[in-house]
């Protein structure tokens, strides 16, 4: 077993307005985001699937050119490779689950 203690996490700012934690197994990683109201992330892509899950918030987000509004509950699957974008129409709470591990977001 392995336990993160939550008084551990260090928030990391990814982009103006978005900032996270990160856990990371063997295959996954988990990217636990707080996104400030109107904060913008510019289109891009990578070849991890994404599991985004919608925790908090209402957030406007753009994959392959269709958008979609996500509220809480909310899941939506990332295809590798898709060109995705987003914004946060009000404050938010977002939990990314990328497989395989994004080695960029080890710190």
């Amino acid at each position: 077993m392995q336990y993160f203690d939550p008084e551990s996490f260090k928030d990391i700012e990814i982009a103006p307005g978005f900032t996270a934690h990160f856990v990371h197994t063997g295959n996954m990683t988990f990217s636990y985001w707080t996104i400030n109201a109107g904060a913008e992330l510019p289109g891009h892509f990578h070849p991890h699937e994404q599991v985004v899950n919608m925790i908090e918030g209402k957030f406007e987000l753009t994959v392959d050119a269709e958008t979609k509004i996500l509220t809480p509950g909310a899941v939506v699957i990332v295809p590798p490779n898709a060109t995705h974008s987003g914004k946060a129409i009000t404050d938010c709470r977002i939990l990314d689950v990328f497989h395989p591990v994004r080695e960029d977001y080890r710190r």
